[in-house]
Order: structure tokens, then C-alpha cells, then sequence
């Protein structure tokens, strides 16, 4: 994504180094539709958390954000409209980014097949070039950018909260399906445990095809026993109150609208973390001579996963959003390296401050949902004063 924001500038070339040979994960993902605002009116009545974005955020800060996402050049913006419509497998996205970068003309972008190391990035990087990371969860360089002074122990760049495991069971459905809060208590009626809490949305591709991906939660002994990816037959064999609690609320559905399930259930376990970078970038180092420190004469920048991850579906948006944030910073090339890394580890602070809040209010407000039925369990979730 960076670099299809980056390509179009004249004044930049990029160096793209790509360690997978093929784009495999098919995971479903959606895009927020705020991603294609064309006004600050409709980014604002986008926001699921409107009242948090604008108590975080100057409103100068929006309408730049704004102001650059109608600047996204057209082939560009076409392909993030129609990601928009509903949940597109990710090697799809990758795909499309891919091909896109390679059509346009010109040679402002090179890209080598390599997997990179620290040492390797030392070697090659020219002073006045920037380094972004965009390596993901297991960031390269993430633990290299860490507060000066500090003994190990408390010089860990990485802050990570462990909110929940979960089971992540995903299937398509051949009708045109949407499924409220409470039309998710309904369909969970009959289950006292394992409720699934779905997110329901249209294809991209198809708006008579429903893509259905929820959260059933467990424990962790439970999700050390279960296998990171599955399907529903082996949920049936191994996990059979599970999968009883899947086919109620299928079924429940099924006697609604009349529909299908398309294949079988996709099932992910995974433990649901919020982490993020402490320092985004090396500004406390740049050009100062730390000889601890490898990368302080260039720019260093982590983007995406590798400074920000965050659970609940809602991590690829707010990667997008930080690469958008990012290239508008790069794009002006009177901006100086120390206060453009300085107004990038801000933004990154006010995007952490953002999405803690609102996974947690999601994780709350699931919490609640589980125990909605007792009245005592409840109380025990509310704390007042």
C-alpha cells in the first residue's frame, strides 16, 4: 500500500524488498469505508467511535487526512472503493496492490526478491535515504529501536496486552444476510457457552453472497489443545459442544432466510492481542553517535503490524490509514527528517490511544453479551466509581 501511495511522487524512488514469492493468505478481511472519504462530513459519520476520534485528534488532522485521501491517485482509490463494498480475501488485496504497482509507467520503483536482515539494511542504506519497516507482527527491526539508557529488561520496545483467545469460524452464506445485536442474542439463545458473535457483511465481489466471520470465546488450556487452523469437521471429531453451538445459531439462520452454508466452516485459533511499537521510529538517535545503535544516520520508520497491532477485524484498516499518514509526510520534501519522524511517532500514539480504547469497549461490551442473561454474573463486569 505505501508504495502505490509512494510511486506517483517525482521526486522519490523506492527500493521494495519482498520476502514471500506468492501472496497465500486467503483470509477474509473488510476495509473501513472511511478509508474513501471524500469529506470530513462522512469521515466523521463513518466512525463507529466518532466521540474518541475527535477527542484524539485536532480537527486540522482530520481534514489533512481527508484532504489526502482525495488526493490518492484514481487507479488506486478505484481498488480501495471497491475493497470498501464488503470482505475481500487478503491475497486478493496483495495481488491487486501488486499488479497495480507493476502496470503503472516508469521507473521510480525497483523491487528485489530477498529476505532482509538488520546487518544486510546497515550495509545498503544511504544517509539520505528512509527505512520503513513493513515486516508485520514479527517486525524486523522493531526491539532495535529501543529507548536509549534503558537496561533490557525495561528497554523492551514491544507493549503487549493479551485480551482474550478466541476461535475465529468464518463461512459463506448464499443469501443476503445481516445480523444485528439483537438479532445476535436471538441466535444465540439456546447456547449457554460458545455464543459465536459474528461481523456480517456483502462480498466485495458479489452483495448476494454473505461472508459471516465471528469470535467464539475460550480459554487458554482450551486453545492450547486446538490446532491454529481447522475446519468444521474437525470441530465436530474434537470439539463437539462447539461445533453444537455453531450449527444452533446456523440453523436459526437457515429457518430465517432460507439459505445455504457455502463448503464448509473456516476455523482459526488465535490469541487476540493489543500491541504497539513504544518508539516508531529511531528520533531519539538519529544522527547522534550511539555506536549501540546501527541505523542512525537514515530515518527509520516501523509501519502497519509492525508498529501497531490490534484485534476485532481491525487491523488491516488501520495499517492502511498509518501508510496513508506516512506517504502525505514523505510527499513533501521540504519537511525535515526529524520533525517528520517526530509527527509520525505522535500520530502513531494517537492511533494506539484509539484503538486500545475502542478493542477494549468491543471487549467489554463481548464480555457483556456472554453474560447478558445473569443479572448477578453481569453486575460483576460493571464497575461505576
Amino acid at each position: 500500500m505505501l508504495t502505490a501511495l509512494l510511486q506517483p511522487l517525482d521526486h522519490l524512488s523506492v527500493l521494495l524488498y519482498e520476502k514471500r514469492e506468492d501472496y497465500t493468505r486467503s483470509r477474509m478481511v473488510q476495509l473501513d469505508p472511511s478509508l474513501v472519504a471524500d469529506s470530513v462530513e462522512s469521515f466523521r459519520e463513518l466512525q463507529s467511535d466518532q466521540d474518541d476520534v475527535e477527542a484524539i485528534f485536532h480537527p486540522l488532522e482530520i481534514e489533512q487526512g481527508v484532504a489526502f485521501r482525495t488526493s490518492i491517485p484514481a487507479d488506486l482509490r478505484v481498488l480501495l472503493q471497491q475493497w470498501t463494498l464488503g470482505f475481500s480475501p487478503l491475497n486478493e488485496i496483495e495481488h491487486s496492490l501488486s499488479s497495480l504497482i507493476a502496470e503503472r509507467q516508469g521507473d521510480s520503483v525497483e523491487r528485489l526478491a530477498a529476505e532482509m536482515s538488520e546487518q544486510s539494511i546497515v550495509a545498503t542504506v544511504e544517509p539520505d535515504e528512509i527505512v520503513v519497516d513493513c515486516t508485520g507482527r514479527n517486525s524486523l527491526l522493531r526491539e532495535s529501536l529501543t529507548t536509549p539508557g534503558l537496561s533490557s529488561d525495561e528497554g523492551q520496545n514491544t507493549v503487549n496486552l493479551e485480551l482474550e483467545n478466541s476461535l475465529v469460524i468464518t463461512f459463506l452464506y448464499d443469501q443476503s444476510y445481516s445480523c444485528n445485536e439483537l438479532c445476535k442474542y436471538y441466535k444465540n439463545s439456546d447456547n449457554p457457552t460458545y455464543k459465536f458473535i459474528p461481523s456480517v457483511a456483502r462480498t466485495f465481489s458479489d452483495g448476494n453472497v454473505s461472508h459471516v466471520t465471528g469470535l467464539v470465546n475460550i480459554s487458554s488450556e482450551e486453545a492450547a489443545t486446538i490446532p491454529q487452523q481447522c475446519d468444521g469437521e474437525w470441530l465436530r471429531e474434537n470439539r463437539p459442544e462447539v461445533a453444537k453451538s455453531m450449527d444452533r445459531f446456523i440453523d436459526r439462520v437457515k429457518g430465517e432466510t432460507h439459505g445455504e452454508i457455502v463448503g464448509d466452516l473456516q476455523v482459526l485459533c488465535i490469541p487476540l492481542n493489543l500491541y504497539r511499537a513504544r518508539n516508531a521510529t529511531n528520533r531519539l538517535y538519529l544522527n547522534k553517535n550511539e555506536p549501540e545503535y546501527l541505523l542512525s544516520h537514515s530515518p527509520v520508520v516501523l509501519a502497519g503490524d509492525s508498529a501497531i497491532g490490534s484485534p476485532y477485524f481491525q487491523s488491516i484498516s488501520l495499517g492502511f490509514e498509518c501508510a496513508m499518514y506516512l506517504a502525505s509526510l514523505i510527499s513533501q520534501p521540504a519537511l525535515a527528517d526529524e520533525e517528520m519522524l517526530e509527527l509520525y511517532e505522535t500520530y502513531i500514539f494517537k492511533q494506539w490511544l484509539r484503538v486500545y480504547m475502542r478493542s477494549k469497549k468491543i471487549k467489554h461490551d463481548k464480555d457483556v453479551f456472554e453474560l447478558v442473561d445473569d443479572k448477578l454474573a453481569l453486575l460483576e463486569l460493571i464497575h461505576l466509581y
